[in-house]
């Protein structure tokens, strides 16, 4: 059934549900768990073709199948965001097939938390590779992708971290400033073409990585929290949502925070 609105075409599936992302391919970094999956599966919700992408190629695969099952369309590859060859090669694979990648959410990050005194070089190269180099890599080989289209949308996750700084995330805080300065850099580099780039600071967010914080720290964080809760990865995928879509396109090199106020 289509369903005309003023600015876009929608289509809706047989439970009527409105698919505004129908005929667009969106690619999604360290999509297997957490953020980056609820990014994947509401973008999926919404019609998209989406694309996981993982080290991991069984749980991204896993992913895609969980995708599959709800009568979601979604494709898998398994790739290491730090490594330019790689990336190009699954791009390549993804062109080939689907002709097109219209968004691209750079999700995929680690951290390797520790205090300055006692952080190796190691822990220090690997989230910077990952965190950092990784938007790098994937935003020019598909900016290159969508300067030939003349269209496109780049969403690069940065964290809250990254505006504040933490104790004991170095590593992670530069990473995720970086993330945010490269999001202002690009977007005024092919803003002409129109391609719009932007990235989302989300603050703390349940996840394993936050179920693992004892009750005492959980309990501190949420003093500093105006709302009250931890946000749900829904809250962050939802950003990601309306920043792809038509009512967002004339947003770019902006970087907006869901952190239930907490940086107020």
């Amino acid at each position: 059934m289509l369903t005309l609105y003023p600015n876009a075409i929608c289509f809706q599936n047989q439970n009527n549900m409105i698919m505004p992302f129908q005929d667009k391919v969106v690619l999604v970094t360290g999509s297997t768990r957490g953020i980056g999956k609820a990014i994947a599966y509401t973008f999926a919700e919404k019609g998209a073709m989406t694309i996981i992408l993982g080290r991991n190629a069984e749980l991204a695969a896993q992913t895609r199948d969980e995708l599959i099952s709800k009568g979601f369309k979604a494709s898998s590859f398994a790739c290491d965001v730090t490594n330019f060859k790689n990336v190009q090669e699954i791009i390549d694979k993804i062109l080939d097939k689907y002709k097109r990648v219209d968004i691209l959410v750079n999700n995929a990050g680690i951290t390797k938390d520790n205090l300055l005194v006692r952080l190796s070089e190691n822990d220090w190269d690997d989230v910077i590779n990952v965190n950092l180099k990784g938007v790098f890599i994937c935003s020019k080989v598909i900016s290159k992708v969508m300067l030939k289209a003349k269209e496109g949308t780049i969403i690069n996750i940065s964290s809250i971290i990254g505006i504040t700084g933490n104790i004991g995330q170095a590593n992670y805080a530069a990473s995720k400033a970086g993330v945010i300065g490269f999001t202002k850099s690009l977007a005024l580099e092919i803003a002409s073409r129109g391609i719009t780039v932007n990235s989302i600071a989300p603050g703390y967010i349940e996840t394993d990585m936050t179920a693992q914080l004892t009750e005492n720290t959980r309990n501190k964080i949420l003093n500093n929290i105006p709302l009250g809760r931890f946000g749900t990865t829904k809250d962050v995928a939802n950003v990601c949502l309306f920043l792809a879509s038509d009512e967002a396109k004339y947003i770019t090199g902006q970087t907006i925070v869901v952190d239930g106020g907490m940086t107020i």
